[in-house]
């Protein structure tokens, strides 16, 4: 039999395959892909500071001509700056007088997508245990400065609690002057994914990252018998100091349908390693007797200290050594907690019989204080379960899986209320989020607890550690639950015209009826599992009817002329294109999952379009960290499921981290979800850089997908046509893909990739997809979505919808030429006017800019998103060119259908965030601009 490699490996001790490198790629997105600028309203000398090295940059850009073209070759290239080599912060302890609690981060509680974290705080150190995705936007809600964490523990490496990770780590990279780092601790598979992280990650932010455990070329080698090995028997201990001692014992799934004496090669894959952590704080030196030690000759001062340290001194006027033991009373033990992550029942059997764990059972001697149960309630629920934790004696037992009953509260409560106030005001396009139906509470199961000390885990709930005297549960720092009630009747009484303008924009959706004009009935609270409209009458098809109508009408209900009447009237007075005429609701409909740029916030999360064909299937255009939560805050944990097995495609502008860290996610789940189904493999169409990363993720976990590189998607004008192009009518007939290098076995598979995608587009109702070159960074795209003809019941032919999606851009001929007589333009609107030069340096467009190239191209409507986080819930927007325009909001759905009022809403948008258009202190650790 192989011998096992059971070691503790620092990873980022030398060059391997998890260290992290392709500097060129760099983290995306908002004040400055990759970069985070000083926030505004700071002091003078910093502002001066800061105006000074912008006009250095810019000064130092090479421009691509002087007219509104304008872009930064060299980042659009790749060969901007570098960035620099990032080293750990040494802090010094101090074990005497601390402060130490853990505390539940509740991440994922609401939405069930990602795992949550524990920190584990101490004054001088932090620790948190899992990193999923939202942890740096929960850290940003909360106030939870990323800047002092100093290890992250890995429970499991999966995307559930480690997709977070990326991000975070490049946003440390970007805190402050120097940039931050931190140390990365989980079992061997931990490799896996800093091996796919180097992909896009650059070299001089490497992680500092420690694997220990298994090795991964012994995975099939290993035995599931620990019997047969003793090394697993035994704890390692990763940090032992003078504050805190951390050690890791393993727990491996068993699968009871085999036999324990068979090869665990058939069963045991990377990722399903769980790992349970010890945190042992240091015993608790007795109380000082000062009598006594003046009794033994000893003087007040340095030397008191010393002994309460643990140290032997000399007396001050006695030929004697005081010991410690001379002056202190009876120590105390150190307080003890245990975080268990069993994740499935297949777990139970190994995490039983876990012999490194006997000495932490009530026989022992030992005293377990606190333990965490990360595993799901089914499991922790299980008669077994609960008879083992019995072991541990009187230990306060915290449930920290997922359950039911925590669905009923967003965690994220600032987009809550955000989401919660839109919704009010125009219910039409902003569903409720973060509110669940009550029809979940009948599924919650009675709690069957045998006599133990169990508690559910609730949002920043702490166990405090240190001082012992206020060792135990402390509720003090949990979040009051918010409700779509509360709410509201605050947006009331804040601003109490806002009920007429709810109102007003009601009018946009009025209808005709028997004669009258009335409003649809819209329930304000909408389950998000449902689509509100699905099943009511197109808007845009009554509009003709509603406009003769109001020419010859009188009616009294009708609002005043010469206020919202002539506005409506107006509004009416717009022509109706083509392909809108007789469109239903079940015909497309956008999500917005994400608008904000380069890292999430508190108010947006970043960059994720999913686009609803209804019946059809569904298509995602870029997938940033955290899209799975907000899918499920849009249609709910079930419905969102649904939303994931339905897709067709998912497509990616470029590798910046803020597109792409939510994709393995929603891969890993899809797979999960249609495991008994038969299924073909899902296409994602990206920059070749993310095909890297994906190809070395599927080690780690099953992605079920299919990878075709955008270039494959391009399509060029006959004239440019070369002799090696291979013909294709996947973009429309007469057209071709661009060609190039490639070897012939991978463009077999592409070819074969390529037809997938042909029946896939035909089969939802596309008639072509292509993508187009855009100015950012290095394979950077847009991409331009076309639909089928429809064909009415009396067989009159109206041409099909046109979505343009601009990714990260400067404005470029490109873009504008792909977007002529578009439906829907979604335009990235990284900043506003005044910032021209930020944009340029960036590879960025300013609002001006975006809405310019819309109006250039004659689109119908233009969408803004990707926002500067600068900007935490509304943009500023000029005036001019706005009729055709809306900014998007995260889970703002736009149905192809609302497209005739959309823009009418902008204004009252404005009302609505009247009082906040500045810019928001979020984003306190981020104060320079970091360019990796």
């Amino acid at each position: 039999m192989t011998s096992r490699l059971f070691s503790l490996r620092s990873l980022s001790a030398a060059p391997g395959p998890a260290l992290c490198a392709f500097g060129r790629f760099r983290r995306g997105g908002g004040c400055g892909g990759g970069s985070y600028t000083q926030r505004r309203g700071n002091s003078g000398n910093s502002l001066t500071k800061e105006e000074s090295r912008r006009r250095d940059k810019v000064a130092e850009t090479e421009m691509e001509g002087k007219d509104q073209f304008s872009f930064n070759k060299s980042r659009a290239e790749g060969r901007d700056k570098k960035g620099r080599s990032l080293e750990l912060k040494e802090r010094k302890l101090n074990p005497v007088s601390t402060t130490c609690y853990v505390q539940i981060l509740g991440t994922g509680m609401d939405t069930q997508d990602t795992s949550p974290s524990i920190l584990l705080f101490f004054d001088k150190q932090r620790f948190i245990f899992n990193a999923g995705e939202g942890l740096q936007r929960y850290c940003s809600e909360h106030k939870i400065k990323l800047s002092k964490i100093d290890h992250i523990f890995l429970t499991r490496v999966c995307s559930e609690t480690a997709g977070g990770l990326p991000g975070l780590v490049l946003t440390m990279a970007g805190i402050g002057e120097e940039g931050m780092s931190v140390n990365i601790w989980g079992p061997s598979d931990l490799e896996f994914l800093l091996g796919a992280m180097r992909s896009f990650i650059p070299r001089k932010s490497m992680l500092h990252a420690h694997s220990f455990g298994l090795d991964q070329s012994n995975y099939a080698a290993s035995s599931p018998s620990r019997a047969q090995d003793d090394s697993l028997a035994d704890a390692i201990v990763l940090i032992d100091n003078e504050v805190i001692r951390i050690s890791a014992m393993f727990v491996r799934p068993v699968n009871q349908k085999i036999s324990l004496d068979s090869d665990p090669g058939e069963f045991l894959r990377p990722g399903d390693m769980s790992v349970v952590y010890a945190c042992e704080l240091p015993e608790v030196k007795g109380k000082f007797d000062p009598v006594k030690a003046a009794s033994m000759g000893l003087k007040p001062g340095p030397k008191y200290r010393e002994l309460q340290l643990g140290k032997s001194v000399k007396s001050d006027s006695q030929d004697i050594i005081v010991n410690p033991s001379d002056v202190l009373g009876p120590s105390i033990p150190g307080p003890i907690v245990l975080i268990v992550d069993c994740p499935t029942l297949y777990h139970t059997h190994d995490l039983f019989s876990l012999t490194s764990l006997s000495g932490y059972y009530k026989e022992s001697g030992k005293v377990v204080n606190c333990m965490i149960h990360l595993g799901p309630a089914v499991v922790t629920s299980n008669a077994e379960y609960q008879q083992w934790m019995m072991r541990f004696g009187q230990a306060q037992h915290i449930m920290a899986g997922h359950e039911i009953k925590n669905m009923d509260n967003p965690i994220l409560q600032a987009s809550a209320r955000v989401s919660s106030r839109l919704n009010y005001l125009c219910p039409q396009i902003f569903p409720v989020s973060g509110f669940w139906p009550n029809e979940y509470t009948h599924l919650i199961p009675p709690e069957k607890r045998m006599d133990l000390e169990v508690i559910s885990a609730e949002n920043l709930l702490k166990f405090h550690l240190r001082p012992i005297s206020q060792l135990g549960l402390d509720r003090s720092t949990i979040p009051n639950k918010l409700t779509h009630e509360h709410i509201i009747n605050e947006l009331l009484l804040e601003i109490p015209e806002i009920k007429e303008i709810s109102r007003q924009i009601s009018l946009l959706w009025q209808k005709p009826l028997n004669g009258k004009t009335m409003i649809p009935p819209v329930e304000k609270k909408v389950p998000m599992a449902e689509e509100t409209w699905l099943k009511q009458c197109c808007m845009a098809s009554d509009v003709s009817m509603e406009k003769r109508r109001l020419e010859t009408s009188e009616d009294a209900s009708l609002p005043a002329e010469g206020s919202l009447r002539k506005r409506f009237r107006d509004y009416l007075d717009t022509p109706i294109p083509p392909y809108l005429e007789n469109v239903t609701r079940e015909e497309m409909e956008l999500v917005f999952l994400g608008t904000g740029s380069s890292q999430p916030s508190k108010h947006r999360n970043v960059s994720s379009i999913y686009v609803d064909l209804f019946e059809k299937g569904s298509l995602l255009l870029d997938c940033g960290e955290g899209t799975l939560g907000q899918l499920k805050r849009r249609f709910g944990v079930k419905g969102a499921d649904e939303a994931v097995k339905k897709l067709r495609f998912i497509w990616v502008s470029h590798i910046h981290a803020d597109h792409h860290t939510g994709l393995v996610r929603i891969l890993a789940l899809r797979s999960h979800l249609l495991k008994d189904v038969a299924r073909k493999p899902l296409i994602v169409i990206g920059p070749r850089p993310l095909e890297r990363f994906l190809n070395a993720y599927a080690g780690l976990e099953d992605l079920d997908m299919q990878f075709l590189d955008c270039r494959q998607t391009i399509r060029t004008s006959e004239d440019t046509v070369q002799a090696n192009e291979v013909a294709s009518s996947l973009f429309a007939l007469g057209s071709k893909m661009e060609s190039f290098k490639r070897k012939p076995g991978n463009l077999s598979e592409a070819m074969h990739v390529l037809d997938r995608l042909k029946e896939i587009l035909s089969d939802a109702g596309l008639n072509s997809l292509y993508s187009v070159p855009v100015r950012h960074c290095p394979e950077a795209f847009g991409l331009v979505l076309e639909a089928k003809d429809r064909v009415s019941r009396i067989a009159k032919v109206s041409p099909g919808w046109k979505v343009v999606y601009s990714g990260d851009t400067r404005p470029c001929p490109a873009l504008i030429e792909a977007s002529k007589n578009a439906t829907i333009l979604i335009h990235e609107a990284t900043f506003e006017d005044s910032m021209t030069e930020e944009a340029i340096a960036k590879n960025h467009s300013t609002t001006k800019e975006a809405i310019g190239v819309g109006v250039s191209a004659g689109v119908y409507r233009i969408i803004l998103t990707h926002f500067s986080q600068r900007y935490p819930k509304i943009p500023v927007v000029d005036e001019v060119n706005v009729d055709k325009t809306c900014i998007a909001f995260d889970l703002m759905s736009v149905n192809l259908a609302d497209l005739p009022a959309l823009p009418k809403v902008l204004p009252y948008l404005k009302q609505l965030f009247r009082n906040e258009m500045a810019a928001d202190d979020e984003l306190d650790d981020v104060q320079v601009s970091v360019t990796y």
